[in-house]
């Protein structure tokens, strides 16, 4: 299956190399290119976009926005989007997860490393690029919160999870796959991929990422201080 991207940038050059590259792989291509967040949710739902590469600093509605409004879209619940930033270790990284998206991706990154984190967000798994430690993310998620990032909420969603997803769920906040969530609880990569499934229907998560984000929210997994 092609999965279809939509490239969201107010920058007409960046946009132009993106499509380049990402028409030139024979699994993937682009759909579309906004240049504000308003034409990227407009342009999500007109070409069934798969991913969208979202720019977050952009005029008028912001990619934050615009995340927000395509993530809270039951009509767009399959849409994967990865936030493409210069900086990527600053406090919209945090809040655009929060806001639904799966990763975020450093503008500065290898042809290569965007190509597979479309793959990667299409794939619904979450992406988090390398220089963004799990510990800095931990740390940010717990910002500005005077619970120190715990969710009473949040937490007594949990309670709807047995006691092998809520292992599963540490895990997941902590990075690791589903073959190494396996390794580590002595059981098969599917009973890992059921677990996770199972988690994400019953705590409302589009993806692994928000998976990561209730984790720490629900203050089942604390910050770790460096």
């Amino acid at each position: 299956m092609t999965i279809r991207v939509l490239l969201a940038d107010d920058q007409a050059l960046l946009r132009s190399a993106f499509r380049v590259l990402v028409d030139s792989e024979p699994d993937m291509e682009v759909v579309g290119e906004a240049s504000d967040g308003a034409e990227a949710v407009r342009l999500a739902k007109q070409e069934r976009a798969d991913v969208v590469l979202m720019d977050i600093r952009m005029p008028g509605t912001d990619g934050l926005a615009a995340t927000r409004m395509i993530s809270t879209d039951p009509s767009l619940a399959h849409v994967r989007i990865v936030i493409l930033t210069t900086f990527e270790v600053d406090d919209y990284v945090v809040q655009s997860l929060r806001a639904g998206a799966s990763g975020f991706l450093g503008k500065g990154s290898e042809p290569e490393e965007l190509l597979s984190a479309i793959r990667i967000a299409a794939g619904g798994e979450a992406l988090l690029s390398p220089a963004a430690t799990k510990g800095l993310i931990a740390r940010f998620l717990a910002q500005g919160d005077p619970s120190d990032g715990h969710d009473p909420a949040r937490s007594e969603r949990l309670d709807a999870l047995t006691v092998r997803e809520r292992e599963v769920l540490v895990q997941v906040a902590g990075g690791h796959s589903n073959d190494e969530i396996a390794e580590r609880l002595e059981v098969s990569p599917l009973t890992v991929k059921t677990h996770v499934n199972r988690a994400m229907a019953k705590l409302g998560a589009r993806d692994r990422a928000q998976l990561v984000v209730i984790a720490y929210e629900s203050g089942l997994v604390r910050p770790r201080a460096e």
